[in-house]
């Protein structure tokens, strides 16, 4: 068993690397980051269609956090005042807007800085998630 959570996401994507790593210097969290390409999936109990479709985060115990949830929960295992910020995201109404913005840079994702064409969403999206 994992003694950390894991932070699963998309190192093709440009503005996704370049935004983990900008957490990692800025937020400390204590977590292990690993791209979705050379993570063991299945290992984490996630299917790669997920994995494709949204940042995730995978608690020692197995639990998965998708999308916005997974910010919170990055915010959450941060040092100093950023746990307070993801403890807001975690509670609804904060949660449902989170959830929409996040759905809204996935979605334009290829339009921000430092995107890449791998940035680009050409896969069919499954079902939002609120998880």
């Amino acid at each position: 068993m994992r003694s950390r959570p894991v932070l699963v996401y998309d190192a093709d994507c440009g503005f996704c690397s370049a935004s983990v790593r900008l957490a990692e210097r800025l937020l400390h969290p204590r977590c292990t980051t690993t791209p979705r390409q050379s993570a063991d999936l299945d290992a984490l109990g996630v299917t790669q269609e997920r994995a494709e479709h949204e940042a995730l985060w995978v608690t020692p115990t197995g639990t998965v956090y998708g999308g916005s949830q997974t910010v919170a929960k990055l915010l959450l295992s941060a040092r100093g005042a950023w746990p307070v910020l993801g403890a807001l995201l975690m509670l609804p109404p904060v949660r449902w807007v989170a959830h929409l913005v996040y759905r809204w840079v996935a979605n334009n994702r290829s339009r921000l800085p430092g995107s890449t064409a791998a940035c680009s969403p050409t896969l069919p999206r499954p079902a939002d998630r609120t998880d």
